[in-house]
């Protein structure tokens, strides 16, 4: 197939963009900074002969938009929302304008849209969306906000053509540098993976290998369209989550953080505490229902496996890009 991935440049696109060119699809990457073979150059915004590459494409996979590992300012998050909702909205318009528009549009989402809540899990039918929780700090609303406009977009799309998923993916674990899954597992190796503000929050998550196959499987299932969970069926509580991370490592304790602890990291790492401090208790039941299954479903054999790969044991990829 011919592939093309809007934002394919980043940690996710990376795992993408190998694993479908290892297994023969043509893979071309849209990016602001083209630096080699098969990426072609666009803004994100705007039209342009970028569209080119889209018209005759079998499959659209638009990864793009501002990565979530910043400060929670009211800057940085009104570019979250303008680089998701405008690079949605002309990735339409090309798959609109297309002679030989493509068969499927994969648009990526986020688990980040449900409700930050611990009494249940929250699947496609039954979820709660989130933004109206109270106790939470309120910038948390906005970034419901950017999800449901980012949604919002794709779904507006005059693409009669083209199936649509939206791909509400939670954190995707992968032994690449810089990734979500390097960052704590630094922290459990520098004696830091304990739990923070008592690690009750669900942690949700998803092997890199198995959201390679689950993006596959909707790729090539014509039944399925609408939102969809990319996520293990087994999301835990963050203190069992960082407890097996130490395990798989071999690492015995874990300092634990209180909130303001928290705070002054991610403070330090520039990132925000909703990526910690949020219960995402997400499941991924029409991948279920569809007789998807997970080779990585329990997150014990998922850190043990990345650990092996991080280490250079069988089933190592090279990290980074």
């Amino acid at each position: 197939m011919k592939i093309v991935m809007p934002g394919g440049t980043g940690q996710v696109g990376g795992i993408l963009d190998r694993a479908l060119s290892a297994a023969g699809h043509e893979v071309v990457v849209l990016t602001r900074r083209p630096a080699r073979e098969r990426e072609v150059g666009w803004d994100g915004a705007t039209p342009g002969s970028w569209a080119e590459v889209i018209d005759g494409a079998d499959v659209v996979v638009n990864l793009a938009g501002r990565s979530v590992s910043c400060r929670y300012t009211p800057t940085n998050l009104q570019a979250m929302m303008d680089s998701r909702v405008l690079s949605t909205r002309v990735v339409g318009e090309a798959i609109a304008a297309s002679a030989r528009p493509p068969r499927v549009w994969l648009q990526m989402s986020t688990a980040t849209i449900y409700a930050h809540r611990f009494d249940a899990a929250n699947d496609e039918a039954a979820g709660v969306i989130g933004g109206g929780e109270a106790g939470v700090p309120g910038y948390w609303a906005y970034s419901v906000a950017i999800a449901k406009a980012w949604e919002r977009e794709q779904e507006r799309a005059e693409t009669p053509s083209t199936r649509k998923v939206a791909l509400r993916s939670a954190m995707v674990m992968s032994p690449d540098r810089g990734g979500v899954f390097d960052v704590l597992l630094r922290l459990a190796r520098l004696g830091l993976g304990g739990a923070v503000a008592g690690g009750a929050q669900y942690v949700s998550w998803i092997h890199d290998r198995d959201f390679v196959r689950a993006v596959e499987f909707l790729a090539s299932r014509d039944d399925l369209a609408g939102p969809v969970n990319l996520a293990a069926p087994s999301p835990l509580p963050h203190r069992a989550f960082m407890r097996e991370l130490r395990g798989a490592w071999g690492v015995p304790v874990g300092l634990p953080a209180t909130r303001w602890m928290a705070e002054l990291g991610a403070l330090a790492l520039r990132s925000d505490t909703e990526l910690l401090l949020k219960s995402r208790r997400v499941v991924p039941g029409r991948l279920l229902e569809a007789g998807f299954t997970f080779d990585h479903g329990r997150w014990p054999e998922a850190a043990a496996d990345l650990v092996r790969r991080v280490r250079g044991g069988p089933g190592h990829v090279a990290l980074g890009r």
